[in-house]
């Protein structure tokens, strides 16, 4: 990523670029980056390839202002981050369905030094506000709850949220290029709930703002309210509206010249 995809990319999260690699620019950085781009599996369900590539997630996040899920958005901030001097580590984990772990790179995360080390996130959808301290098991208040790293047995990671375990963190570097084979399954599986039902997600200053399906769902100081979006239309101006998404056609729709 050069100065220019990083001056752009910047500009894409209303940040400015930090003057040193250090924890308060990386917490800013996160911040923005979950108010601003949003969690979501539009291409999933607008039959749109997804490409782990740094300059397809730049063509995609930065250039066509949209969003995506873990491996698109951990991966390109990661970069970002690389890019602007912190240490960076990619990181394979399992996401918990209860008390049950999922498979290895289910999810994507990031190991960030300042020197020191945390835990950073923006595509795990409602978590963590700011990055976690890694190499402790003491509680972390966030906006967003009490979190907790507990090492397992194995030397592996478990991250827990509000005493409920969210996933198991591999602490082995990773490549981009070795979450493919699990995006593709993401994408493709009548398993994966991403192939379930169109999502799109972002933090914002006083809860979140979301779309599932078509329904507009506003959680205010913990309150929910949901509003039908009853028309193509509704949907297609909500996306505009909420998460400076434009697009041409909703799921299933052919697209207009």
């Amino acid at each position: 990523m050069d100065d220019t995809e990083v001056d752009a990319y910047l500009a894409r999260i209303g940040a400015a670029r930090p003057e040193r690699a250090g924890s308060d620019g990386l917490r800013d950085l996160s911040l923005r980056h979950l108010t601003t781009v949003p969690f979501e599996n539009l291409s999933i369900h607008l039959g749109e390839d997804i490409v782990l590539e740094e300059k397809a997630l730049l063509d995609k996040v930065v250039h066509r202002r949209r969003g995506g899920f873990c491996y698109e958005l951990n991966g390109l901030f990661g970069a970002l981050l690389s890019a602007l001097g912190y240490r960076v580590t990619l990181m394979s984990a399992r996401v918990f369905n209860g008390t049950e772990a999922g498979p290895p790179f289910d999810h994507l995360a990031l190991r960030v030094e300042t020197p020191a080390p945390w835990l950073v996130d923006v595509g795990f959808g409602d978590h963590s506000h700011f990055p976690l301290r890694l190499g402790t098991s003491t509680e972390q208040d966030d906006p967003a709850g009490t979190f907790t790293i507990l090492e397992t047995a194995d030397g592996d990671l478990d991250v827990l949220k509000d005493g409920e375990p969210q996933y198991r963190l591999e602490q082995r570097p990773r490549e981009l290029a070795d979450f493919v084979p699990a995006c593709w399954w993401q994408r493709t599986s009548p398993d994966s709930h991403f192939t379930r039902g169109p999502i799109c997600s972002r933090l914002t200053e006083d809860g979140r703002i979301s779309i599932g399906g078509r329904t507009l769902i506003r959680t205010v100081d913990r309150q929910r309210y949901e509003t039908a979006l009853e028309s193509d239309t509704e949907l297609l101006a909500a996306y505009r509206t909420h998460f400076g998404i434009t697009l041409d056609r909703v799921r299933g729709a052919a697209a207009t010249e």
